[in-house]
């Protein structure tokens, strides 16, 4: 996002109309209007990085979404969106859940965060986890999708939104299939890909089966992808939370970098921590 014309999206629980004209009196905003509840754009904005980064810290504090994006940037200029599923496009760690029915929630959450953060290397972090779960009857899936799953706020909109823009919608998660496959059913995603956990007789393994989708898995499918449709991966908006994202974030022509680690949130190009995931489709209003 290289335009010297930027507007400004301010959202979230915060974005009251004074929070709003305060910031957008900061940013030397030319006009502001209403996109909705607690969601405005400011137009004609061409602060500098510095005046960008007060702003950002300002808007924080405030509880309110701040996000700097070229003027003209239209959903139609996308083709594709693809999200990560975990903390996500539902609200909890799958794994962590799983390992809960084990009674190893505690150890196996630790090695997510430390994943999540960058500080462990996805691939070991996952094998390190899955061989935790070694015995646990397999019917604990069917509880945690059942009973713990959630949809993250604003995912239906979200997705509606996207959908009715005639965007192809991707799931790919360093989770599994077990959830992604269900998820896609009840959301009518158009692709989901993820990790296929071993069964036998009724038990888990502590292994997965195949290729591990890992953070060059996720960046090939982006890629992929875009590639089917005619596209390039500049085509896509990529949204996540994790270290495991980065790399198909980066590829993204918007990355949107939702409640996520702060190693996520510095590079991506949007970073969403108040607004529900519907937010994407203001940044478009």
């Amino acid at each position: 996002m290289t335009q010297d014309l930027l507007k400004l999206i301010l959202q979230g629980p915060g974005a009251t109309e004074d929070a709003a004209q305060k910031l957008a009196a900061m940013a030397g905003a030319g006009r502001i209007h209403p996109l909705g509840p607690f969601a405005w754009r400011c137009d004609d904005i061409q602060s500098g990085a510095a005046v960008r980064k007060e702003i950002a810290h300002a808007a924080f504090d405030a509880k309110v979404d701040a996000a700097f994006v070229p003027a003209g940037m239209a959903l139609a200029d996308f083709r594709l969106v693809v999200m990560d599923m975990d903390s996500t496009l539902i609200t909890i760690e799958c794994i962590d859940e799983i390992a809960d029915m084990q009674g190893l929630k505690a150890e196996v959450a630790a090695i997510t965060e430390s994943a999540m953060r960058g500080e462990i290397e996805f691939r070991e972090s996952l094998q390190r986890r899955v061989a935790l779960l070694k015995g646990l009857d397999a019917s604990a899936l069917d509880q945690v999708f059942e009973q713990r799953l959630e949809l993250t706020l604003g995912a239906h909109a979200m997705l509606h939104g996207m959908k009715q823009a005639g965007l192809r919608t991707v799931l790919v998660s360093g989770g599994f299939t077990y959830f992604t496959e269900r998820l896609q059913k009840d959301l009518e995603l158009d692709v989901t890909r993820a990790n296929l956990l071993e069964v036998a007789d009724g038990r888990l393994t502590g292994q997965v089966i195949g290729d591990i989708v890992d953070a060059e898995a996720k960046k090939a499918t982006v890629v992929a992808q875009a590639a089917e449709l005619g596209a390039p991966p500049s085509a896509a908006i990529v949204i996540g939370d994790g270290a495991n994202d980065l790399q198909m974030m980066s590829v993204a022509g918007l990355s949107i970098a939702f409640r996520a680690k702060p190693v996520v949130q510095e590079k991506a190009d949007v970073a969403l921590n108040f607004s529900g995931l519907d937010g994407a489709l203001n940044l478009f209003g």
